[in-house]
């Protein structure tokens, strides 16, 4: 996390007070939980953290949740969180975590091209299972049972895969996507 002031600061302030507050622990005993001091668990909840993202996973299961519940907007749904949670010491290095899907047993990861106009037709998934794409180049269309959504290059859909859906590289350009299936 950067000590750079930035929304996902606020939400994982208010979250960890909250949490830890609705599970009767003080400052110390979720300190000594998560295995950090309590002067950090102060500047947590001060939205003044300076911590990595490593031990926000140890705060995150000492309170009982997960990561993408501590540091979203407690309205924010799973597949849209777009919080920047690292900043590198250049202003061009950062790391945006863009949305999340649950996941049990696997998560794989694909790197995608099609050719203009080519397509993929899958067949549903068991249930529970996940994919999140994410175009690196070009457009893709991705048709399924409960609807079509088109997407350029940086844009991203989280959806359930236990449906028929394709994979569509409408127009006269290749497709470039990132592909992580979870189960």
């Amino acid at each position: 996390m950067s000590s750079q002031p930035s929304p996902v600061l606020g939400h994982l302030a208010s979250n960890v007070r909250r949490l830890r507050q609705e599970s009767g622990l003080s400052q110390l005993a979720l300190a000594e939980r998560a295995g950090i001091s309590r002067r950090t668990v102060i500047a947590l909840e001060a939205g003044e953290a300076n911590i990595g993202l490593a031990s926000l996973d140890h705060v995150a299961d000492a309170l009982g949740t997960n990561f993408t519940d501590l540091v979203k907007a407690p309205s924010t749904p799973q597949t849209e969180i777009d919080e920047i949670l690292w900043r590198g010491q250049s202003a061009d290095s950062s790391a945006t975590l863009l949305g999340s899907a649950p996941a049990s047993t696997e998560a794989q990861l694909w790197v995608w091209r099609l050719a203009p106009g080519d397509r993929y037709d899958a067949e549903p998934d068991p249930g529970g299972w996940h994919e999140i794409v994410l175009v690196t180049a070009g457009r893709v269309r991705i048709e399924r049972r409960d609807g079509t959504v088109d997407l350029t290059a940086g844009q991203r859909a989280i959806y359930p895969s236990d449906q028929p859906y394709s994979y569509v590289a409408p127009g006269d350009q290749p497709a470039e996507f990132a592909r992580i299936v979870t189960s």
